[in-house]
């Protein structure tokens, strides 16, 4: 190709051809909304998140009828516990008539066609804030944890979760959640692996929505959260996860780890989804206000997400993305 008769300023000068020859589109079908839920009677504004509240039950049902309308195709539901509930254990995420339970339920008799998503991990359960229960010299005992994410997740396909997503990076807990859930005969929930969850800054807007953050003190979760500086190592972890029968895979951040994305949705042949985590909507908010800046900045940051190779985003501008482009 020779300078003038190869001009590439040609498809990008309308925009009907810039529309017909996009590589990556973002659509409503691409977009799973987190919702944050807890057991008081009316919604509580989440401070470091502006626009995102804690729900009750008639918030959650409005935000997911909302989300119908928008033909967004999955929720996601994240639990605030009060302090009295929570223990060493994280017993409260065992509970069969928690607020989880009930959520996805509701969401289910109310929305059947919407798709139910449950985090399984203990951290919003457990008085310290770790994601599984403590050993005598205060680590993660890894093996203990997976008996009661296993039971966890069981519990919570049987509440009406279509897929559960074991977000605590424990090692082998893929593998025993299907064990779990082929044992008790729900052979089609689906599990989506938080297979790469790096151990983050850009979590602390979501840690203050749920209490965790508080409960973890000055002490991180490096110990089993990846290094953001590791690579291959994400690669390896989505790996072992679809052997012990993953159906989808989670990058988590999106924003810092497109690499991640990128090669891990070349490397495999199932889904890879993003999370664009709370510091990241945080940020999109603080530099984009309210208008047409941040409508501009959201669209590009999901549309990278999309370029690099995700197959849906979870976000918490999901309805604004869906409204934007209806």
């Amino acid at each position: 190709m020779k300078y003038p008769q190869t001009r590439m300023r040609r498809l990008r000068a309308e925009e009907f051809t810039r529309r017909l020859v996009a590589e990556a589109n973002i659509s409503a079908d691409d977009l799973i909304l987190p919702l944050f839920i807890h057991g008081e009677k009316q919604d509580a504004a989440v401070g470091a998140m502006p626009g995102v509240s804690r729900l009750c039950m008639d918030g959650l049902w409005r935000a997911c009828e909302n989300a119908l309308r928008l033909r967004i195709p999955a929720v996601a539901v994240f639990p605030a516990i009060p302090s009295a509930l929570k223990d060493d254990n994280g017993g409260e995420a065992l509970n069969a008539d928690g607020i989880v339970p009930r959520a996805l339920a509701g969401i289910k008799e109310r929305f059947p066609e919407l798709g139910a998503i449950a985090d399984v991990a203990l951290d919003p359960y457990t008085s310290h804030g770790h994601d599984g229960v403590l050993d005598a010299r205060g680590n993660v005992d890894n093996d203990k944890t997976l008996k009661l994410l296993s039971r966890q997740a069981v519990m919570l396909a049987h509440a009406g979760a279509d897929i559960v997503a074991p977000s605590d990076m424990m090692d082998g807990r893929v593998g025993a959640i299907r064990d779990a859930l082929e044992g008790a005969g729900l052979t089609d929930a689906k599990i989506l692996s938080y297979a790469a969850k790096y151990a983050s800054a850009f979590y602390a807007p979501f840690r203050a929505a749920l209490g965790s953050g508080a409960a973890l003190g000055g002490k991180d979760k490096r110990g089993y959260q990846m290094n953001p500086a590791n690579r291959r190592e994400a690669i390896a972890e989505m790996r072992l996860d679809l052997e012990e029968g993953a159906d989808m895979l989670m990058v988590k951040p999106a924003m810092p780890y497109l690499d991640i994305v990128r090669e891990a949705s070349s490397a495999f042949d199932a889904p890879v989804f993003v999370y664009q985590v709370s510091g990241e909507y945080a940020m999109l908010r603080a530099l984009g206000g309210e208008g047409e800046t941040l409508k501009s900045l959201v669209l590009e940051s999901t549309t990278s997400f999309k370029r690099a190779g995700a197959r849906a985003i979870f976000t918490y501008f999901a309805t604004d993305i869906a409204e934007w482009i209806k």
